[in-house]
């Protein structure tokens, strides 16, 4: 996302921005699609622009917008915990009901972190 938000600055520009991040996506997908692989992108987050955060929402809102948002299958959101560990929450999945998960990362890997 940082090479769009570079190459493209301002509210006049945001159009042909999400233009140019949608047929990225496209491309993305029919690689994936051709050669049966799983495409991870991550992507950036700011303070929630409209003002429009109520108690219990995230003033939190991906860069993206809805492009990035539709061109994705599942969606994932990290965010740090307690320590070392990181919460790893499911915002849309076709499959998977939204919930969270606590990890830590080891040099051993991934571990559970009640693990």
């Amino acid at each position: 996302m940082a090479h769009f938000r570079v190459d493209f600055t301002g509210r006049g520009e945001l159009s042909e921005r999400q233009q140019k991040l949608g047929q990225f996506c496209s491309k993305l997908q029919k690689i994936a699609d051709e050669f049966n692989i799983a495409v991870v992108y991550t992507n950036q987050v700011q303070a929630d622009p409209s003002g429009m955060s109520f108690a219990g929402m995230d003033p939190k809102k991906a860069i993206g917008g809805h492009v990035l948002a539709h061109a994705s299958t599942i969606r994932l959101s990290v965010r740090k915990g307690r320590g070392d560990n990181r919460i790893l929450k499911v915002v849309d999945a076709p499959n998977l009901k939204e919930a969270d998960a606590e990890f830590t990362i080891t040099d051993g890997g991934v571990v559970a972190a009640d693990a």
